[in-house]
């Protein structure tokens, strides 16, 4: 990953054009922030099983995250079927599923954006709120603590609880489509009173989101969704061989953002239960600006910045054997933990 980001510096001091410099400015961002959320490699051999591939970005709440729906693995195995654009396994790695091929385009999955709203942080619980919402805030166990520390540290000094933020949207869906999903932010950095003009600041407005991933359906929810999956590198392909199955379920976990989009070019993506998978419609890699609208805890589109296209980028993505070892895995876990409790 460093070697990725040393070479996108020098394209950007080499760049012929300001248009062309500005791509390489975005996507170092990118890489940068993917580089703070790489788990450390764990000590433990790797383990015996083999993975398939996913994403969702590791968290660490400012206070504690919402928990999670008690059927979460039901969850996975539910909206897996609708994040799966037909993809062959790879040969080497037997009951995985993974796209490592290098991306024909400067496309690559994201979900950021900037949000405005009154900050909360305290020990207990931390909060932003937009309009008349309150929204939980999250920042990343490792890296990102500094952009909390830092964002603290603004509003003890000026005053202000009204602050700029940049931040990654997280979805949480539940088992029954007409239970509404959850909105919660993860903290990237923020806006304060001595920011210089970025990139990201330029293209986006307060309340826009870039999101650039698959355009689908999922089960369990009633809103076509871009689902954001894991950036394919050959440095996290490596850590997930060494990791535990929950961790690397974990890490591969997608993100599924709900998106009116009416008049779209292409279709979203709808899993046939009924077709085998080679009948199944074409699913797209769709890069779109939106703007949250906090009264429905939904984005809504705002324009394009490329054309849909049928190949999606290298990825990262859990297989639902994975899934299941992981489960297991945990259960185990539990069953001892209760056991234990109840011998003491």
């Amino acid at each position: 990953m460093s070697e990725q980001i040393e070479k996108i510096k020098q394209l950007i001091k080499t760049a012929t054009n300001s248009k062309q410099k500005a791509m390489y400015q975005d996507l170092l961002v990118k890489l940068e922030s993917e580089s703070d959320e790489l788990p450390p490699a764990p000590a433990k051999p790797p383990s015996p099983a083999k993975p398939i591939l996913k994403s969702k970005k590791q968290q660490a709440a400012l206070s504690s995250p919402p928990p999670e729906p008690a059927e979460t693995g039901a969850l996975d195995e539910a909206s897996d079927e609708a994040a799966e654009p037909p993809q062959e396994a790879s040969p080497e790695s037997e009951g995985t599923e993974q796209s490592t091929d290098e991306p024909k385009t400067d496309a690559y999955f994201q979900g950021i954006g900037i949000i405005q709203g009154e900050v909360t942080l305290t020990e207990e619980e931390s909060t932003v709120r937009l309009g008349n919402v309150q929204y939980p805030l999250f920042y990343l166990p490792n890296k990102r603590r500094y952009a909390y520390e830092a964002l603290k540290k603004e509003i003890e000094t000026t005053g202000n609880l009204t602050q700029r933020l940049i931040v990654y949207p997280k979805i949480l869906h539940f088992p029954k489509k007409d239970q509404p999903h959850k909105v919660a932010f993860q903290l990237v950095g923020f806006m304060g009173s001595q920011a210089s003009a970025s990139q990201l600041n330029s293209e986006l407005k307060d309340g826009e989101f870039k999101f650039s991933g698959l355009w689908q359906f999922i089960p369990v929810c009633r809103f076509p969704c871009v689902t954001v999956l894991r950036n394919f590198n050959q440095e996290r392909l490596t850590w997930i061989k060494q990791a535990e199955a929950p961790q690397k379920v974990k890490f591969m976990k997608a993100s599924h953002i709900p998106l009116l989009w009416r008049d779209s070019p292409v279709k979203p993506f709808r899993f046939n239960p009924k077709l085998k998978k080679d009948q199944q419609a074409q699913t797209y890699f769709v890069q779109v600006k939106a703007r949250f609208l906090p009264e429905r805890d939904v984005f809504e589109f705002v324009e394009q910045f490329h054309e849909p296209i049928k190949e999606a980028p290298g990825f990262l993505k859990a297989s639902k054997k994975l899934k299941a070892e992981a489960l297991k895995v945990l259960s185990a876990a539990k069953q001892l933990e209760e056991s234990t409790a109840d011998e003491s």
